[in-house]
């Protein structure tokens, strides 16, 4: 990933808040650095807010604060009576950012449409495997079998023609990975034989435009004067890249910085109490877990893997990791979403049974594992390495001996996605508000070399939630998810450890800011007194 010559210094940025100067700067304290500033290309939140979130649309979007979908880049939207055919009606007059390297001569338009999608969807296309061409969440979702064709009926009326009904399909469109890029762009750096520049110096229709970045330092973005919806009401926003939880709240409390994400938990109560921070929370669309790479061994055995649920006390994970912030999963959707199967029951802490399962499967000695560790604070899991130190204890006494593995984050998720762990944490924040989202994405067999960690494909599982994608009807795809919920905890692929609540500190002169339900951090919207 490239480099700018662009730094901000902490102090400058501090004399910018303190100064109130005219043109208004807002400052996010960010945990991380992005993967890279094209969305369809990862999965990780830090890259989505650095990217999606401020700098692209897609073609339907999630009202501000919620999961209610209203019209994007797309004006309006008709679905055939088969299930099997959308049509999009494009806005007019979209402008896409106009930056050192590159002057728009056309508006968005269905061009453009076809071009984000397809660079995803075929092999053949030109574009497809530039900047490695893994399309994870496209991939994981098995968009390129469910999309057939993609016809443009005129500039501004794209059809989307699928094999089979799709459920989900209107909400799915409003996700990161279907972020719209502008072909003209795509095609001048073909052109100059410099196409991996689309990826590295991003040109989108969304509220800012990138202006410079500096790997694990500061990113810098200017609001885009010909935004469609209105110029933001903040002329500069700032990430300030500070991957420890302290040394973001320091810097919030001396207005350094207005929003951090993800603090520590032990922080809360000083926050709640502080008068220039307004503490904002909301239980999380989320769920923590450790998954087992159920094709390899032992753990390809179903009661190896029940054996070690049993021996995870999750209500110390609780009172070690969130204190008081989370409460123990049972299944692997969270209770905010619909289609949460109340009545399955978590497995009980019982070294015991754990030990004779284990016996059972021929493992009575126990046997060596790893546990891998994220490095990162996510609103899942707000200390990994805590956790992975638990369950490590928790495991020892089963005579299971695990060893804690951690590697820096975009590799974590490149490794992980390989294949290369043996029992791994992550988690998953919604993004879409649909079950799918977590079902088919986290644990479908098609997720098997990307959003799938578990490596896993059950086809009584599979069958319920390739049943459930075509069909319309919520009553009958909440039952047929309920029965999914149940598959899935009988055979374990996970450890479902904890769902979260979110916190978000924010200074007081901050106004309008909200918290997203899938665990963003958008800044269109928000203002500074």
């Amino acid at each position: 990933m490239r480099k700018s010559i662009f730094t901000v210094s902490t102090a400058v940025i501090a004399l910018a808040i303190s100064a109130g100067l005219q043109a208004k700067t807002l400052v996010y304290c960010s945990e991380g650095s992005p993967e890279g500033f094209n969305p369809s290309l990862y999965t990780a939140g830090t890259t989505f807010d650095a990217s999606s979130r401020q700098i692209f649309n897609r073609l339907v979007q999630f009202k501000r604060g919620s999961t209610v979908l209203e019209p994007g880049l797309a004006s309006s939207w008709s679905v055939s009576d088969d299930g099997k055919t959308y049509t999009f009606e494009l806005r007019k007059g979209v402008k896409f950012h106009t930056t050192k390297n590159f002057t728009p001569t056309r508006d968005f338009n269905a061009d453009d449409v076809i071009f984000s999608f397809m660079r995803q969807k075929s092999d053949a296309h030109p574009y497809h495997k530039v900047s490695g061409g893994s399309y994870e969440y496209f991939n994981s979702m098995d968009m390129g079998d469910l999309i057939t064709s993609i016809e443009k009926k005129g500039d501004y009326t794209v059809v989307f023609n699928l094999a089979k009904p799709e459920a989900p399909f209107i909400a799915n469109m409003g996700m990161d990975f279907a972020s719209i890029m502008s072909k003209e762009y795509a095609d001048q750096l073909m052109a100059a034989g410099t196409p991996e520049k689309f990826d590295l110096d991003p040109v989108g229709t969304g509220p800012f435009q990138l202006v410079g970045y500096k790997k694990d330092s500061t990113i810098r973005y200017q609001s885009n004067p010909s935004y469609y919806e209105g110029k933001a009401a903040i002329d500069r926003l700032v990430f300030s890249i500070t991957p420890d939880a302290s040394v973001r709240y320091a810097k919030l409390q001396k207005g350094e910085c207005h929003v951090m994400p993800y603090p520590n938990p032990a922080d809360l109560t000083r926050m709640k109490s502080d008068d220039k921070i307004n503490l904002m929370s909301q239980e999380g669309l989320n769920v923590g877990y450790l998954a087992f790479n159920t094709q390899k061994a032992p753990f390809t055995d179903v009661r190896v893997r029940q054996a070690l649920n049993m021996a995870v006390n999750k209500n110390a994970i609780i009172d070690a990791v969130f204190q008081g912030a989370g409460k123990a999963a049972t299944n692997p959707i969270p209770p905010t979403i619909w289609s949460y199967n109340e009545s399955v029951k978590d497995y009980e802490y019982n070294l015991e049974k754990a030990k004779s399962l284990l016996a059972e499967a021929g493992v009575k000695e126990g046997f060596k594992t790893n546990i891998w560790a994220m490095p990162v604070q996510r609103p899942y899991n707000p200390n990994a390495r805590r956790m992975a130190e638990v369950i490590q204890a928790d495991w020892a006494k089963i005579g299971v001996e695990a060893e804690i593995i951690s590697y820096e984050w975009g590799e974590y998720l490149k490794r992980s996605k390989a294949g290369e762990h043996e029992t791994v944490l992550l988690g998953w924040t919604g993004d879409n508000g649909d079950p799918d989202n977590f079902l088919a994405v986290l644990l479908g067999c098609s997720g098997i070399g990307g959003s799938n960690r578990a490596m896993w494909c059950h086809q009584p599982f599979e069958d319920l939630i390739q049943k459930a994608k075509v069909t319309a009807d919520v009553t009958e795809r909440t039952k047929l998810y309920q029965q999914a919920q149940v598959v899935f905890k009988e055979q374990a692929p996970w450890v479902t450890v904890a769902h979260s609540m979110v916190y978000e500190p924010v200074r007081k002169e901050v106004k309008g800011y909200k918290i997203s339900p899938f665990g963003g951090h958008e800044f269109y919207g928000v203002d500074i007194e």
